[in-house]
Formats: structure tokens, sequence, C-alpha cells
């Protein structure tokens, strides 16, 4: 099943880079002279990064918008806290500014002695920031009334939203965590199911178009990167003796050991590529479904050229494929923590391996 969902994904984002040209120009008969282009892939990369204010509705000339605080050291004039609507438009303040292009484009740089743009450091609660801060508390609200309706009465079986929680609670721990971890499943339930909540929760949120989602969370390679360490922390921070005897000596011919140590080489270089792993599939499956999405969307732009009929369709299209993928984004989600969660904690569970005692006669 995950197989062929991933077969769709990739399928869809390959016709979808197909029918996106770099860039969609307007007839010259039917848009004014200073009409500025579509750059489609501009405009996806825009709305995917993250950005220092969240942006809400426009209409117009009319914008509505959140601007999070920028939190500044600079080298030379120190400590700087202000609202992110002073650097709005590419405007500058203190010497501060967004850089519209060049590598630090999206970033907030000053202008050094020698002239050049340098960053400072830059503690600014971000678009992502906020949101990560948003969905935490929203998963605390959750969890912890849930966890209050089921002490109250823990042998009544419950329904509505407590029961569909409690339901993905008991899923992901009778039918992964036990299984995948063993015995001392307990002392790791909380961390799995914090991670499959927090991704899920967030996969959710960055389906959702306008505040309090929007937000490209999961999608962001820094996050991904976040969750796969702490993973990686837990996997090798609890790992049974066992487990260490097995990557520094493993049971193998001493030749592939000693002198040249070959297969303890292999096991280390093992040890990186499993939260790596981790890491990639998440941002890469999140990233590609928003892009996709987005992508279909600009078809409705970069045809408006191309006469009534073909706009016409190509919007019919649009809107269609957008909402099939919607749909099958929400599937994702889901799937997305699973997959995490499961690695997670069968990654867990080879790390407390013991040693089989041997048999007595």
């Amino acid at each position: 099943m995950r197989s062929d969902i991933m077969h769709i994904h990739a399928v869809l984002l390959l016709f979808t880079l197909m029918l996106l040209p770099a860039k969609a120009t307007a007839n010259n008969e039917t848009s004014e002279p200073h009409e500025e282009e579509l750059n489609v892939k501009t405009f996806i990369l825009d709305h995917l990064a993250d950005a220092y204010e969240w942006h809400i509705y426009s209409d117009g000339n009319r914008h509505l918008t959140i601007s999070l605080p920028i939190i500044l050291r600079s080298k030379e004039s120190g400590w700087h806290l202000f609202s992110s609507s002073r650097l709005r438009d590419q405007a500058s303040y203190l010497g501060f500014q967004v850089a519209p292009e060049g590598k630090y484009k999206g970033k907030i740089v000053e202008r050094g002695a020698s002239g050049q743009e340098v960053r400072p450091l830059d503690l600014s609660l971000t678009k992502n920031a906020a949101s990560l801060l948003l969905s935490s508390a929203l998963i605390i609200l959750i969890v912890m009334g849930v966890a209050r309706s089921l002490k109250r009465n823990p042998m009544e079986g419950k329904k509505g939203f407590v029961g569909l929680i409690e339901m993905f609670i008991l899923s992901i721990n009778d039918e992964i965590i036990k299984p995948s971890v063993g015995p001392d499943y307990r002392k790791y339930a909380p961390y799995l199911l914090t991670v499959f909540l927090f991704i899920f929760t967030n996969n959710l949120l960055g389906l959702i178009p306008i505040f309090p989602g929007g937000a490209n969370v999961t999608g962001n390679i820094a996050v991904t990167m976040v969750l796969a360490m702490g993973t990686f922390f837990v996997i090798n921070l609890t790992g049974t003796k066992e487990y260490y005897k097995e990557i520094l000596w493993p049971d193998v011919p001493t030749w592939l050991k000693a002198p040249i140590p070959l297969m303890p080489a292999i096991e280390l270089v093992g040890i990186i590529t499993k939260p790596f792993a981790l890491m990639i599939r998440l941002f890469a499956n999140i990233m590609a479904g928003h892009s996709i999405i987005l992508g279909l969307c600009t078809l409705i732009f970069i045809t408006v050229s191309m006469g009534t009929a073909i706009n016409s369709s190509m919007t019919a299209v649009s809107v269609l494929f957008t909402i099939f993928m919607n749909f099958l984004e929400l599937l994702i989600a889901y799937i997305q923590a699973y997959v995490f969660t499961l690695l997670s904690a069968v990654f867990i569970g080879q790390a407390r391996v013991h040693a089989t005692s041997p048999k007595k006669n």
C-alpha cells in the first residue's frame, strides 16, 4: 500500500513538472507591458520557504499578516528586538534587511565594515517556529484533555473525538511500539507516541492553506533532521552491550574485523544511515506533496495567455487534481507519521538485543 502511494506521488510530481515551464509569459496583445512574468519555480519555493511573518490574506493592495518578533545580535551594534513589519517590502531598519537575492535570500542581513552582506545571530521567531509552538501547544491540550476524560471513567467506552484519539494511541502502542521494541517497550512509548502525534499534527496543519495552518514544518529538512537526531540518540544512548558488540566486533570471520576493521566500519556507517533515511524520507515526501499542489494551482495562471478555452479546461483539470492531491495528502500525512514511528521503533528494538543464553541438555 505504501509503495503504491509512493509511486503515485512520483508520477504526479513528474507529470506536474512536465506541464510547468520555468516561466509563464503573458500574451503581448492582452497583457500590459509592465506586467511581471510568473516564475513557477520561484513561486513554489517562496511559498514553501520559511518567513519572518505569517501571511493570512491578500486582496489587491490589502494584506493581512501576523508580524513576528525579530531577535538579532549584531557584532557591531549588539542585541535588537523589533517587529518583522519593519522589514516588510525589503525595507531597511537599523541597518538590517531581508536579502532579496544571493546566498542569503530570504534571510536577515546587515552590511559589514567591508560593505558585504553578513548574517547576524538570528534568533527570530519565524513562521515555522511559531507553527511548531502552536502545534506543540495543541498536542498538549488534546492529550491532556483526553487523559482527563479517560481518568474520570476509565472503564467506560469513549466516543467522538476522545475515542478517536484513544484509538490512535492504542493502535500505535499495541501494533507498532510493543511488538517492535520488545519487553521494555513502556519506557520508549512516550517518546515514540510524541513523535507520531507531532508529525501527524504538523502534516495536517500543513494542508490547511490559511492560519493556523500553511506552514511547511515537516517539509523543512531542519525539523526532520532534529526528529531523526532524537531517534539517533535514543537508539545509541540506550543500546545494550550486545548491540555494541555486534557493531564493534561482529560475529564474522576474524579477517573481516582485523587487521582492517571492514565490518565494524560498515556497521558504524549503518548507525548514521538509519537516522539519515528517516530525515530524508519524511522531508522528501511532504515537500513533494506540497510542491505538486502548488504546481497544479499555477496551471490556472500560466494558461491565461493561451485563450479562454484552454485556460478554462486547464482550470478544471487543476481544481480536480488539486482536490485529489489534498485527499491523497491526508492519507500520506498519516502514513509518514506511521512509517517514521515504525522505523524508529524497529531501530530501537534492534539496539535492545540481548545475548542468547546457551541451551541446556
